[in-house]
């Protein structure tokens, strides 16, 4: 049974995962409300969040599960990427646990702990896999050869998928945060109402992705339509604006799939929930590849949570792979660094 510990941006969260497969409790406690009148996380406040809660979230997490600190085999705790402050009071608390209660520490990668999400689900994997890692921060294609070992495709040469969401839900002051309202928005639109650029960049840059684009013509087309008076259907931008972005996320999976011959996809991260990108890549997988198994987490564990940092802790514990009582936070920390 590992204790895990997420931090890293707003989500303050605790869960005791056991054999990191079965989910004993995931506590989470989201700061969204907090942050939506700026349009965004503000870093210190996030911070503050979490130093006032996370004491009271592990305990919820323990009771939930039936378990006492006895039970536990070990704590682990993302310690990257991430926002700085956020990521020290778990990384702080991790520690100051693993030295009382004389546990194994673990140091889980942030973005590997969304990978691991799919193995909460109960499916069975088979490899080689592609991964989409796709959130607000980050969005990667990646090739599992089995459980640990990762290959880096390609990666966001700009704004990530999720941000990108964010920034035009921003534009259009619709509320934050922009992934889920765009989502719901767009199902009212004509995502072919308008034919917004997509970046293919190439095939030396063939699984590598840029969004900065597509968010500029955005704020260009708004601009130039309040200009001429014209009328904004909302709802047929967005789903224009939506359409752009997914069909390249579902075309350079696809892509990859076929060409290292994957038996599985896996999708993680916060924009993983949004229900165009899911069913696209359902439909594009099954006409290209159709002996291609599609494994996307169920809703809750899309997002930042930390049973997911308990399941990527599993096999570092099982290879005794511990991190010492002075681990730091590393906000920059990618899959780069992670591989091995």
């Amino acid at each position: 049974m590992i204790l895990g510990i997420e931090t890293s941006c707003d989500e303050t969260a605790a869960s005791v995962v056991s054999g990191g497969r079965r989910i004993l409790s995931n506590i989470i406690s989201s700061q969204v409300e907090l942050h939506a009148r700026y349009g965004g996380v503000v870093p210190e406040i996030a911070s503050r969040h979490h130093l006032s809660l996370i004491n009271s979230i592990i305990d919820d997490a323990l009771i939930e599960a039936g378990a006492g600190f006895k039970d536990l085999q070990a704590i682990a705790v993302s310690h990257g990427p991430g926002l700085v402050g956020a990521l020290l009071v778990g990384v702080s608390t991790a520690k100051a646990l693993a030295y009382a209660l004389r546990l194994p520490l673990i140091a889980v990668n942030h973005l590997e702990a969304h990978l691991y999400a799919n193995y909460l689900s109960g499916a069975p994997l088979t490899y080689p896999a592609v991964v989409l890692i796709v959130s607000g921060g980050h969005t990667e294609l990646l090739l599992l050869t089995k459980p640990g070992q990762i290959t880096s495709l390609g990666r966001t040469r700009d704004d990530a998928a999720g941000e990108a969401f964010d920034k035009v839900a921003r534009v259009l002051e619709l509320g934050y945060p922009g992934g889920p309202l765009i989502d719901k928005l767009a199902c009212e639109g004509n995502p072919a109402a308008i034919d917004f650029p997509r970046s293919w960049m190439g095939e030396e840059h063939r699984f590598d992705f840029s969004f900065s684009g597509l968010k500029t013509a955005v704020v260009n087309h708004l601009y130039h339509a309040r200009r001429r008076n014209d009328d904004i259907h909302i709802p047929d931008l967005v789903a224009s604006f939506q359409e752009a972005l997914v069909e390249v996320l579902v075309e350079k999976t696809v892509a990859a799939s076929l060409a290292y011959r994957a038996r599985s996809v896996l999708v993680a991260g916060g924009v993983a929930a949004n229900s165009h990108l899911r069913s696209r890549l359902q439909e594009r997988l099954t006409a290209a590849t159709p002996g291609t198994a599609l494994h996307i987490p169920p809703l809750e564990l899309c997002t930042d949570n930390a049973a997911m940092i308990a399941a990527a802790a599993y096999p570092l514990y099982q290879e005794s792979r511990f991190a010492p009582l002075n681990l730091n936070a590393y906000p920059g920390l990618s899959f780069h660094l992670a591989s091995r």
